[in-house]
């Protein structure tokens, strides 16, 4: 299986000569694939049901002839301004029903009947017209779902929201399991239910967490609504839609992946931070698990974006590694935005694979050199015996506001205990509430504030048959209502962690605990120990020397507690006593990462780096320049 390689073509922005050399240079560069039409929805539909596709005809035409294949969009991303202006139904509301406009993109309500109308009708005609062209190998839903308008209040949100609750509760069930009774909020009447607009304060939180289901499900529903019209029309077309990353918070990602052929992601990383690759290889593997399957980097920038208050370049080499840091995590295709970088509009300062300067840049080299390495390749199957638990409810439920400290985020959470396995070079899967747990040595649950009842049963049962599971701090709070246990914290997994945490501590200062001088932040967890034992106590305060870190044997398997937080090198230090997995040890930042028959060496740092790599009992002098990427054989 070849490896797809190639970028986000905007063919509409340039002649027709510029086309022609386009297929030129595409081919020195190795171009295999184009995702095309991504923004082409006002070029398709000039007015409303009158359409041109000479254009699209054209370059379907060209790209086959040239044998590069075609990742064909929807162009719902954005709608043209006369559907804007036709039908006041289409653009979103803010929280306090001010209109968002259009002039941008994803500047529509995804509730809006028209928009999906309108939308319906386009993919249909798309579908049809090129259900057969041989340049067709991929199907490209809308654009970065959630980017930019990830939420509406309108008056066609509130009502299919009170349809959306109709759906699932009663009214009785919806007071209960909301509180209704605090702050006078009983509902009487379906019609009674708003979206959580702007307020006098804060709003129910209950009504906030099923408002961020629903507005996950209704973005949901538009791509559902072009995913069956073009899986009736070509069933054997592979459909993606480009995620955004970890942390893009409204969609329940999980949720879409079981409508989705192949899960593609746009990687963007801070290259002035240096845990930026260790972020960047976090998501790559959350992508991944996500189906369980190989997964596209759909797009990333070939030097600098344009986004941030400074846009420094990439170094020489930098592109290239975080491409392969992609195929080391099981990537299919290596992908950009965009293939020419583009003289006007928002996006002219972000790089693209032939610069404004042209084919005789570093930009344009360097994209060459990886289209030629990537055509000798083929995917690398990635397998891992560690896993962390990601729920997107738990996420939402845990970053409302108020509540005991803003400091507790959830991926903050995730990537503190990652960080331990990157730095190991350790491969870590993710895992969701109905995965099956029984091929993994360790399961770690960073944060577990919202417990649900399937996952409490299939951790008690991995643990059981002998597993070990490591749960972090302010766990085991509330259900999936988002309302306190009335058995007190932990109580659905008291009997597995053999504790009970009878209060907490947010902290303003730091604490310490009695295991290798360790300081913890942020958070203490006040524990009475069952069953379990103490690892670690805490040093001062009101709660010293009770335990801070506990261990329980719970059948064949064990169970961890960490009742507290602590920066990335103590957290380091604390999980090297529980994790029994040998890594391999390399320098920070550089990623050593084993599958298969291969071993990839990734610096993904500014220096040259030498140390002893030691795997399988083999011992190797490795020097890797900076930025640079070594590919070995056992």
């Amino acid at each position: 299986m070849k490896i797809i390689y190639g970028a986000d073509y905007n063919p509409e922005q340039w002649s027709k000569e510029i086309w022609l050399e386009d297929m030129k240079y595409m081919k020195e560069a190795h171009v295999n694939m184009v995702n095309l039409n991504i923004f082409g929805w006002a070029i398709l539909e000039p007015e409303e049901g009158h359409y041109d596709f000479k254009m699209l005809d054209e370059l379907m035409d060209l790209l086959y002839k040239n044998n590069i294949d075609v990742d064909l969009a929807t162009a719902t991303a954005a709608q043209p301004a006369w559907l804007s202006m036709k039908y006041d139904d289409v653009l979103p509301k803010d929280q306090s029903l001010n209109t968002i406009w259009h002039g941008s993109r994803q500047s529509y309500c995804p509730n809006s009947p028209n928009y999906r109308r309108r939308a319906i009708a386009l993919v249909r005609k798309i579908g049809e017209r090129y259900k057969t062209h041989p340049a067709l190998k991929m199907w490209h839903i809308n654009n970065e779902y959630s980017d930019h308008t990830h939420i509406c209040y309108c008056d066609n949100c509130a009502r299919s929201f009170r349809l959306w609750l109709e759906s699932k509760y009663t009214l009785e069930e919806i007071n209960e399991r909301w509180g209704t009774s605090f702050w006078s909020q009983k509902y009487y009447h379906f019609s009674e239910i708003i979206p959580p607009r702007q307020t006098s304060a804060d709003h129910n939180p209950g009504l906030v967490l099923d408002y961020k289901r629903f507005m996950s499900d209704s973005i949901l529903e538009l791509y559902l609504m072009e995913n069956e019209i073009l899986k009736a029309l070509t069933p054997d077309i592979p459909i993606s839609t480009n995620f955004m990353g970890n942390d893009n918070k409204p969609l329940d990602y999980y949720k879409w992946s079981n409508s989705i052929d192949i899960i593609s992601w746009d990687s963007y990383p801070d290259i002035t931070k240096t845990e930026s690759p260790m972020n960047n290889a976090l998501t790559h593997d959350l992508m991944r698990s996500l189906k369980q399957s190989g997964h596209i980097l759909m797009e990333q920038a070939p030097n600098q974006v344009n986004w941030r208050k400074r846009n420094p370049n990439k170094r020489p080499g930098e592109m290239n590694t975080y491409s392969m840091q992609g195929i080391a995590h099981g990537c299919l295709g290596i992908m950009f935005f965009q293939w020419r970088q583009s003289l006007k509009g928002a996006e002219k300062f972000h790089s693209g694979m032939i610069p404004h300067n042209g084919v005789e840049t570093r930009t344009f080299k360097e994209v060459c050199s990886l289209g030629k390495q990537l055509e000798n390749m083929t995917p690398i199957e990635y397998k891992a015996k560690v896993a962390i638990y990601m729920d997107y409810d738990c996420w939402w439920a845990l970053e409302y506001e108020p509540g005991p400290s803003i400091d507790m985020k959830y991926m903050d959470s995730i990537r503190s205990y990652y960080s331990y396995f990157f730095h190991h070079n350790i491969p870590v899967d993710f895992v969701f509430e109905n995965s099956n747990l029984d091929n993994y040595d360790y399961v770690l649950a960073p944060n577990m504030y919202m417990i649900k009842e399937s996952f409490s049963q299939t951790v008690h049962k991995y643990v059981k048959n002998g597993g070990q599971f490591i749960l972090g701090p302010f766990s085991g709070i509330v259900d999936e209502s988002d309302s306190v246990f009335k058995e007190g914290y932990l109580s659905t997994i008291k009997d597995l962690m053999g504790i009970s945490v009878v209060g907490y501590d947010v902290l303003t200062h730091s604490n310490s605990i009695s295991y290798k001088e360790l300081t913890c932040i942020k958070w203490c967890d006040e524990i009475k120990l069952f069953t379990a034992d103490s690892i670690a106590d805490y040093q001062s305060d009101y709660y010293k020397e009770t335990p801070a870190v506990t261990i329980n044997q719970y059948g064949h398997g064990k169970s961890f507690y960490i009742g507290t937080c602590f920066n990335e090198e103590e957290m380091n230090k604390l999980l090297s006593s529980i994790i029994t997995i040998k890594g391999i040890e390399s320098p920070y930042n550089v990623e050593v990462i084993t599958q298969g028959d291969h071993v990839m060496i990734l610096n993904h740092t500014n220096i040259d780096q030498m140390f002893e790599l030691c795997f399988f009992h083999n011992r190797s002098n490795i020097t890797i320049k900076a930025h640079q990427t070594i590919l070995l054989k056992k």
